[in-house]
């Protein structure tokens, strides 16, 4: 359940647009009293913002190590304690129970079914301290943006065609020398649901990274949860 190593090199290109998302997981890092674990770390695009503003180690776990040897270097460059991980998100064991784990840049959505999820979530909330913090993003699927774009060829970042299969909730980022990177999406419903069966109960979902309400048109899901406290804790 890799990122492709096909796409490590080049993430930074493919992702440059992005930093809308970097505040608010600094903002909740912040705030955070305990370890910090960031889920699909990459190359630290978000993290190592995250070590600068807390001046605190993060524990990065990503699947990739193109992505962590990239993550690595730039941590070494930016001065900033980045703890690197070679690991799978649905297998995620601490030492220490986090404060906040966090995953952003829509990772989740590389888990292709239910199980996957259902297995990464626990593991969150195993892994958490009583009332700790997790946060994530994902596109809202809108048939709308799907229908303009399927099959549509694209020349930037680098020469691309998007694909999607709506029976499979899959969309296919296909580049021009065969590399791909899927991603399978999923309803609001789905995503609560998932907190649920894992113990973690809801705290917030913004319709975006600057805390707008989600409505109908929202774009994203940005979800905040907790760590469900047991009625029989102390």
């Amino acid at each position: 359940m890799s990122y492709n190593d096909a796409f490590a090199n080049r993430y930074d290109d493919w992702s440059a647009h992005v930093t809308a998302d970097i505040a608010f997981y600094v903002e909740l890092a912040t705030k955070a009293d305990g370890p910090l674990v960031e889920l699909a770390i990459g190359t630290g695009r978000v993290a190592i913002p995250v070590a600068r503003a807390t001046g605190r180690r993060v524990i990065g776990i990503d699947s990739s190590p193109a992505m962590l040897a990239q993550a690595r270097a730039r941590a070494a460059e930016a001065g900033v304690d980045l703890d690197l991980r070679l690991g799978d998100m649905r297998d995620l064991a601490l030492d220490e129970p986090a404060a906040l784990i966090y995953c952003p840049a829509r990772s989740l959505l590389h888990l292709p079914a239910w199980a996957d999820r259902r297995r990464t979530f626990e593991r969150v909330a195993a892994s958490l301290r009583p009332e700790g913090r997790f946060a994530w993003n994902a596109f809202a699927f809108d048939h709308r943006i799907a229908a303009r774009l399927d099959g549509e060829h694209q020349a930037a970042p680098e020469p691309h065609t998007i694909r999607y299969s709506v029976g499979e909730n899959r969309s296919d980022i296909v580049r021009d020398d065969g590399a791909t990177i899927s991603l399978w999406w999923a309803t609001k419903n789905e995503w609560l649901g998932l907190l649920d069966v894992a113990g973690l109960d809801l705290e917030a979902l913004y319709g975006g990274f600057a805390h707008e309400p989600f409505a109908d048109d929202s774009p994203e899901y940005v979800f905040v949860a907790r760590r469900r406290i047991s009625p029989d804790a102390p």
